[in-house]
């Protein structure tokens, strides 16, 4: 096995727009995927508007692209499918290797551009943004009626790991 990278934080802000798979409204909770480690979400009930800002953290030993699953919990039957994301990491591990310091807030770094490829939505920055660089991102759900999910990539170096 490969040595540890770093640690991906991954915070999921919030669902827009979601689907409604329980008559008017769902129980959302997302789930998080990279290789074969997974985590998830709290469920936020009746909200098609879901406000999760939870941070999910990812040991990262490659740059495997992260799979996001938007799920309706459901009591007596198997958890519905509202739609999924995934996300490339690599533009993101790129830019925390320039190694920069000393820029001023908010300076961005690099935009990436909404694609057929990719699940963005809109225009996504990789700022300097506090002495850390980060991503903010609208994500479009793939496989779904309709909805949306917005998160924040974040890194933590791990001391004694192999790093970028």
């Amino acid at each position: 096995m490969d040595q540890l990278l770093g640690l991906l934080t991954i915070r999921v802000h919030k669902g827009v727009n979601l689907a409604a798979t329980d008559i008017r409204r769902s129980d959302p909770y997302v789930v998080v995927r990279s290789g074969t480690q997974k985590l998830k979400t709290g469920v936020v009930k009746n909200n098609n508007n879901p406000v999760w800002d939870e941070v999910l953290t990812l040991p990262i030993f490659e740059p495997l692209p992260i799979k996001m699953q938007v799920y309706d919990k459901d009591r007596f039957s198997r958890d519905d499918k509202m739609g999924d994301a995934e996300l490339d990491i690599k533009p993101y591990l790129n830019a925390l290797k320039l190694r920069l310091s000393d820029l001023p807030n908010d300076t961005i770094i690099m935009t990436i551009k909404p694609t057929r490829t990719n699940c963005l939505a809109e225009e996504s920055n990789i700022i300097w943004s506090n002495g850390e660089v980060v991503q903010k991102m609208v994500l479009r759900l793939r496989n779904a009626v309709s909805g949306e999910i917005e998160v924040k990539l974040g890194w933590t170096i791990v001391p004694g790991c192999k790093g970028l």
